[in-house]
């Protein structure tokens, strides 16, 4: 047998299907100085786009901020006239184990420490040969390819070949490369050289060896009317935390309904996990991080700086949130990491642990889902992102949108949203006493924890909604079509 060759047969490409929503609505949402632009993208999408796919790939449909991106600028290029659409490919254990030490190597960290030499290199492009092949048995001559993160990036020198128009996104950075980011680096670079262009998200991500013109920075977004993020009264935040089982309130009004992106009518149907000694009341204060289980989020960090450094300054309790990790296909290392929080949980003198609740969200249904975590971030006071590497941090944004003042490391993209003391604080990811002031700090200061709030969210307004990332996409895609 080849070294590297896929022994068994692998799972179909997977077709997510979603709906149209209209791009006029973000309109209400938008920055003022923003509309016509906005206006104008929308007037000429459906011409520029007429004959042409755009084909979104990752290796995802739930779990991660990738797969939430998609699930909002799919729907809105669809509803702009674009026929947008979204696949994401297979792949064995094998390659996913591959795909996520490159992964960690892409933030800096060895991850499992092992070797991405020439028979991961075979093995991850078999994988991709699969995946092209089967690709391009869907997407017609005339069409666009975007492709997502590493997973994807075998591809790009396979539908090159076959003529296609290929962008390659990577969501992964770091702001100082050290030599396992250079590995990543060079393990990716022959492929992602072949694209038409290579998209970062922030312009310290950029790597060495690409060619400047054929590289192109896009800031990542949030849908202001996904169910992560859309408006929620008080009352219905009570009610979904009830109902899903994180907060016991007798006073909520159920049952607790949302609104589906279809129009249709949605319900909490599923009761989260929660690991806890105690069922959080509705009146206690609450410090949140939500990710997934991923050892680079630092979820056993968190818990450290809040039991050594914020326990003993305020009475807030504190929830660490995740997927279900059965559900979020392309992490194998999740099972181990919240594992391992709990372990140390467990380890906590009883006092501290029944200020800490470990809750894993269902993932059956991604908007209710979705509802939940918006329910927790609008009831958190204070929301942090302890990572000790980032992407873009999303969670982030999402957080500000709501109007929390967010404690999160000095990391990725998160400096991009944050301006320190002004829109949240930002603090070194392995300084707990610092993290900790600051929690804490947020409780004693409330007055400036709200003002930071409102100044996080008009940050928002103004760069990290879903307006300004699809004319981006739709202005680079269109650059394409013209050449």
């Amino acid at each position: 047998m080849i070294a590297g060759m896929v022994t068994g047969e692998l799972p179909g490409l997977e077709q997510v299907h979603v709906g149209d929503a209209s791009p006029e609505r973000l309109l209400t949402v938008a920055a003022p100085d923003a509309l016509d632009d906005i206006r104008h993208g929308i007037a000429i999408a459906r011409a520029m786009f007429a004959g042409h796919a755009v084909w979104s790939v990752n290796s995802t449909a739930q779990g991660g901020g990738v797969a939430e991106m998609l699930q909002s600028l799919v729907p809105y290029a669809r509803g702009a006239g674009v026929d947008a659409r979204w696949v994401v490919i297979t792949g064995d254990d094998k390659f996913f184990h591959v795909t996520k030490r490159i992964h960690n190597r892409l933030h800096g960290a060895s991850g499992d420490g092992g070797q991405l030499g020439p028979d991961e290199r075979d093995h991850y492009e078999d994988v991709a040969r699969i995946n092209a092949e089967r690709l391009l048995r869907l997407i017609a001559p005339s069409d666009i390819v975007m492709l997502h993160d590493p997973q994807t990036a075998g591809l790009i020198p396979l539908l090159r070949a076959a003529g296609l128009p290929v962008v390659w996104r990577c969501h992964v950075g770091v702001l100082e490369p050290n030599d396992l980011v250079r590995q990543a680096w060079d393990f990716l670079r022959p492929y992602v050289r072949e694209a038409n262009v290579a998209v970062f998200s922030t312009q310290a991500f950029v790597w060495d060896g690409l060619d400047p013109a054929r590289t192109a920075i896009i800031a990542p977004s949030i849908d202001p009317f996904s169910a992560k993020n859309c408006e929620l009264e008080p009352s219905t935040v009570s009610a979904i935390l009830d109902e899903s089982g994180l907060i016991r309130d007798p006073a909520a009004q159920h049952p607790a309904r949302f609104q589906r992106s279809d129009g249709g009518d949605g319900r909490i149907a599923h009761r989260s996990e929660v690991t806890e000694e105690t069922t959080l009341a509705p009146s206690t204060p609450l410090v949140l991080q939500v990710s997934r289980w991923d050892r680079l989020k630092d979820p056993a960090g968190v818990m450290r700086g809040f039991v050594d450094h914020v326990v003993d300054r305020c009475s807030a309790h504190l929830m660490l949130a995740g997927p279900s990790v059965a559900h979020v296909t392309d992490d194998p290392e999740g099972l181990a990491t919240a594992e391992a929080v709990q372990s140390a949980w467990r380890k906590l003198p009883l006092p501290v642990r029944e200020r800490i609740h470990l809750v894993t969200l269902q993932m059956h249904d991604v908007e209710e889902n979705a509802i939940v975590v918006n329910a927790l971030q609008r009831h958190a006071h204070v929301v942090v992102q302890k990572s000790l590497a980032e992407g873009f941090g999303l969670t982030v944004a999402e957080a500000m949108w709501k109007g929390r003042p967010v404690v999160a490391s000095r990391v990725g993209g998160i400096p991009d949203q944050i301006e320190d003391g002004v829109t949240g604080c930002l603090v070194d990811p392995l300084d707990l006493v610092a993290f900790g002031e600051n929690v804490a700090y947020m409780f004693t200061h409330p007055q400036a924890a709200r003002r930071m709030g409102r100044a996080a969210e008009e940050r928002v307004r103004e760069r990290f909604l879903g307006s300004r990332h699809l004319l981006q996409y739709l202005d680079l895609l269109s650059g394409l079509l013209r050449h």
